[in-house]
């Protein structure tokens, strides 16, 4: 009988698994309590709790420390540059007299300087009519001189200045071979390029200035700019026109490239670009500053604040002549001539007569040209005659008194 073997046997250790049941559901019931009765230990604070803690559990340092740690330091802005004050727009007048500028890129960087330096005045209007691309090389592209005939009658300008030629670096088809930059058939053909565009401005009866090209910082390109100076300043003056000369304000007392430098008012400031080629709005005002004293004599202006004469009030003839200014009158005397120096009394220049010879009678001239000292005073102390001679006024003296002894 195998059955009732087995549950005798489960019969006789019944009380065995009851009795560890007991012990287990009573150790499960009883440990929250054994561990809310007993409080866990605090350990002590370490130097490697607070730099290395665990990430079982979050160690805050004990208050102290926390009041000796620094804060950390807010990091100061940078102060802003100050805005520059805008500039008045002013409305130009209905018969303010145009200044057309021409040319590539650079050109109309010249323009806005330009257009800075006579916001306010009524009587200039600046016009520019630029092609940043073009030049003289690739007439294919734009033909300045065509070109300019037209923008004259359009325009009708009372001045042109130009400002070209920074494109001109690169090969230059002459008939049916490609050229090389500044070999001698290019610079032949440029030659003759810039001829006709100055002969096309001198044709249409209008002053011009010709800038010339400032320094670029590629040194092959500064030289190949100046070689493009000497043809502009040709072609300017063979036709009327003139040269301005703007290199010095954008080199170094060496002739070397400068990105900063001082501006139209000593102060330094940035004048170049990070290319190196193009102009900041400094240097745009730096140009313009070369090209305003040429431009105002062309004009007929005396300062770049002058303005055009008031209208007619109101009420009166069109027709009637605006009254005449009072005359100037510049009180000034005339120039000496340093070959006539009549005006000042004299008949000769100071230094023109010779000057007199030294006496050598003179104790003080013999010292300095024959080389003898006076004789020494009697009592001086380089008086070394023996016996002693007797001053001058104790001769005298003796002498006044031997007269008195005397019968």
């Amino acid at each position: 009988m195998v059955w009732p073997a087995r549950i005798g046997t489960f019969v006789r250790r019944m009380p065995v698994l009851i009795l560890a049941f007991a012990v287990l559901a009573i150790a499960v019931a009883g440990a929250p309590a054994m561990a809310q009765e007993q409080p866990q230990q605090s350990r002590g604070w370490s130097l490697r709790d607070l730099l290395f803690p665990r990430r079982s559990e979050r160690i805050e340092p004990p208050p102290d420390i926390q009041q000796a740690r620094p804060k950390p330091k807010k990091k100061p802005r940078a102060p802003r540059p100050p805005e520059e004050p805008a500039m008045p727009v002013v409305e130009k007048a209905p018969d303010a007299r145009t200044v057309l500028v021409v040319g590539d890129f650079m050109a109309t960087g010249l323009a806005e300087g330009l257009d800075e330096a006579f916001a306010e005045n009524t009587g200039v209007r600046i016009v520019v009519r630029g092609n940043g691309s073009s030049g003289f090389v690739r007439d294919d592209f734009y033909n300045w001189p065509e070109q300019i005939k037209s923008l004259i009658e359009t325009e009708k300008p009372a001045a042109v200045v130009v400002m070209l030629g920074s494109n001109d670096r690169q090969q230059m088809k002459v008939g049916d071979v490609r050229e090389q930059p500044r070999s001698e058939n290019w610079t032949k053909e440029y030659e003759r390029r810039t001829d006709e565009f100055g002969k096309a401005i001198a044709t249409a009866k209008v002053p011009f200035l010709w800038v010339g090209m400032p320094a670029f910082r590629v040194p092959k390109m500064t030289s190949d700019m100046l070689a493009f100076n000497d043809i502009y300043h040709k072609a300017a003056e063979s036709h009327g026109g003139e040269f301005v000369d703007v290199w010095d304000g954008f080199v170094d007392e060496n002739g070397a490239f400068i990105t900063s430098g001082p501006d139209m008012n000593g102060q330094p400031v940035r004048l170049r670009a990070d290319d190196g080629i193009n102009v900041s709005k400094a240097g745009k005002r730096k140009l313009a500053f070369y090209t305003e004293k040429p431009l105002l004599k062309i004009l007929g202006l005396a300062a770049p604040g002058s303005v055009a004469p008031a209208a007619a009030p109101a009420g009166a003839p069109v027709e009637a002549p605006a009254p005449a200014a009072a005359p100037i009158v510049i009180d000034r005397t005339q120039p000496m001539l340093l070959s006539d120096p009549a005006l000042d009394g004299g008949t000769e220049l100071l230094g023109a007569a010779p000057p007199p010879k030294a006496n050598p009678a003179l104790p003080g001239e013999r010292l300095v040209i024959e080389g003898k000292a006076p004789e020494a005073s009697p009592g001086r102390a380089d008086d070394f005659s023996w016996p002693p001679k007797a001053s001058p006024a104790a001769a005298a003296a003796a002498s006044d008194t031997t007269t008195a002894i005397s019968p």
